[in-house]
């Protein structure tokens, strides 16, 4: 439980900074001990956020439990606990979908996954709709669960499709995914395709406004520069990029430029780091396209075999990743992204995004959740302060989620 979090946060502060320090008296390997176990506490006593994890489908695998520890993938109930993670934002992702209703149906389905995972694990973890919710359910000690949609393709075009899924608890929705929408351009994921709309079309700039009015965080990620300079535009409310780093520090469209850190620490919002290590190193991304080569064939052959049996597909590519491991970039790599945001955008407006179980690899040292202690002892050995990382760590995404929900009760009734 979380109680009296000024008084902690003090003592941790100066615990820090002493440990940094050091003091005539005290042994070096001493200083050390007190420091790691004061970067421990405030990394405990702090609310973790992260707001991308793809292990959303093995909640529909009768066969993965979710509360017994895995030694594949990056997520379960046993690696959450051992990193401290306490709020989790599942994605409801699913591919382009052909077909009048069929990606509502599945995400239906996927968003059924996330109730029934709760349900299975009531002392574990609760779905959250709010802020407060947020902040009770980790104060009792238990996970926050919420979902965000990724990839507008799924409301099939539908506002009362929107509307639904934020009723059943959807907290942000993804613009596009890696392709365009019919009223948004995407930035796509290896290279960025033909746009086609040149940003937000009529429609485009309505779904944005009906997030606002929702209390919907509206998510640019996989979005177009020029889609996301129309949502800047258009939207009342602050706005996240939920697994987004920075194109500064590796030159990739799945990244933000430093004009768009400025612009989103404008609007009052936060990017969300992700973790991937093909996004955020040019050269491990220059490895992950060569790795790729050597095992597509073998891919392909799953996919064939697997046909419309997304679980048996999913089960047969975790083996064939965990045989051939998929390059890594090093820990220090993902800091100086932290490094950079912070920089550009601000203490304010800097998050975790990690992208749980949605890439075949995370950075060295940062390999599943197990080990998400170790950002916190990078953050506070690159100098930044315990208020900052406390920030970054989860409380700029909430005060995101608080000012979304402000904006929905002043628009109530428009």
């Amino acid at each position: 439980m979380r109680t009296n979090r000024a008084a902690i946060a003090a003592a941790l502060a100066a615990a820090i900074a002493a440990a940094s320090a050091g003091t005539a008296c005290s042994p070096a390997g001493e200083q050390g001990e007190t420091g790691e176990a004061a970067v421990d506490a405030l990394h405990r006593d702090s609310i973790v956020v992260d707001t991308h994890s793809d292990t959303t489908p093995w909640f529909q695998d009768p066969e993965w439990d979710f509360a017994a520890r895995h030694e594949t993938g990056d997520m379960d109930l046993p690696r959450i606990r051992e990193g401290g993670l306490d709020v989790q934002f599942w994605s409801i992702y699913l591919g382009r979908r052909e077909g009048d209703g069929r990606a509502i149906r599945e995400a239906l389905e996927r968003i059924d996954a996330v109730y029934e995972m709760i349900r299975r694990h009531p002392g574990q973890t609760e779905l959250a709709k709010t802020e407060a919710d947020i902040r009770r359910i980790v104060a009792d000690g238990r996970i926050a669960s919420l979902m965000g949609v990724e990839g507008g393709h799924i409301i099939e075009d539908n506002l009362a499709v929107l509307r639904t899924f934020q009723r059943l608890g959807v907290r942000y929705m993804t613009l596009t995914h890696s392709f365009h929408t019919g009223w948004a351009d995407s930035s796509g994921t290896t290279k960025v395709p033909e746009p086609v709309h040149g940003g937000l079309t009529s429609f485009g700039e309505e779904i944005v406004r009906e997030m606002n009015r929702l209390g919907m965080m509206v998510d640019v990620s996989h979005v177009s520069d020029d889609t996301f300079a129309d949502t800047i535009r258009v939207s009342r409310a602050p706005v996240i990029a939920s697994h987004s780093s920075c194109r500064a520090v590796a030159d990739h469209p799945r990244n933000m430029t430093d004009d768009m850190l400025r612009a989103l620490a404008k609007n009052g919002g936060v990017v969300m780091i992700n973790f991937y290590p093909s996004y955020i190193d040019v050269e491990v991304g220059k490895r992950a396209r060569e790795h790729y080569e050597t095992i597509k064939d073998q891919m392909n052959e799953i996919r064939e075999r697997a046909g419309g049996d997304l679980l048996l597909r999913m089960r047969e590519g975790r083996k064939l990743n965990a045989a051939h491991p998929w390059p890594q970039a090093p820990l220090s790599t993902l800091l100086d992204h932290f490094d950079h945001a912070i920089a550009v955008a601000g203490a304010d407006h800097v998050g975790l995004g990690a992208d749980w179980d949605g890439v075949p690899s995370m950075p060295s040292g940062l390999d599943d959740v197990s080990k998400l202690p170790a950002l916190t002892h990078g953050l506070i050995e690159r100098g930044h302060s315990p208020e900052t990382v406390r920030k970054v760590l989860g409380e700029n995404l909430l005060r995101v989620m608080r000012e979304n929900e402000r904006v929905a009760r002043e628009l109530a009734g428009s």
